[in-house]
């Protein structure tokens, strides 16, 4: 499939009530435990997806359609909710994700972006030339990697009180996709 900007909007649109059903108002046991060392909880991934809303897709966007491939995106921090989300309740997360994305979207339709805006370059710091097309792809997809990655998380908690049906769960069988840089 080729990227469509009204789809991509129609994903990103849907992330927040999606991870508000899964998630709110569930025990912390659901929602605060990970899959081992170095990996991350229901509530870590919501912080993660705040801090992209904040600082990945739509400024980078911004300095692709303002500075192309003159300015390279600022490096970003993957893990940047560890500092950012202390002291805040799993709500308060939801709540500021839902904010933040209807921001983005609402300055993002506000930018009126014509079909060859989207093959505009910019730098990124490791990957090199992306097209803006490219960057609101991978913010859609993004979204999706850590739907699926929230669903791990949260079934591993199962991973063994489901006992032989294991073999039958292929989110029990997932090995993880965690560890791509933005």
């Amino acid at each position: 499939m080729e990227h469509d900007l009204e789809q991509t909007i129609a994903l990103l649109t849907r992330t927040p009530a999606t991870l508000n059903a899964l998630l709110r108002d569930l025990p912390e046991t659901w929602t605060l435990r990970n899959e081992g060392e170095n990996t991350w909880s229901a509530f870590d991934i919501v912080g993660h997806l705040i801090h992209g809303e904040r600082t990945d897709w739509m400024p980078r966007a911004k300095r692709i359609l303002q500075f192309g491939e003159s300015q390279p995106f600022e490096c970003y921090d993957r893990f940047a909710q560890e500092r950012e989300s202390q002291g805040r309740s799993l709500a308060q997360l939801l709540d500021e994700f839902a904010r933040v994305r209807s921001e983005n979207l609402r300055d993002l339709r506000a930018l009126n972006l014509r079909p060859e805006d989207l093959t505009l370059r910019g730098t990124h710091p490791r990957l090199g030339a992306v097209t803006l097309s490219q960057l609101l792809s991978t913010w859609a997809a993004h979204d999706l990697t850590h739907l699926h990655q929230l669903c791990r998380v949260m079934a591993h908690q199962y991973r063994t009180a489901v006992g032989p049906w294991s073999a039958y769960l292929g989110v029990m069988q997932c090995g993880g996709h965690s560890a791509s840089q933005n």
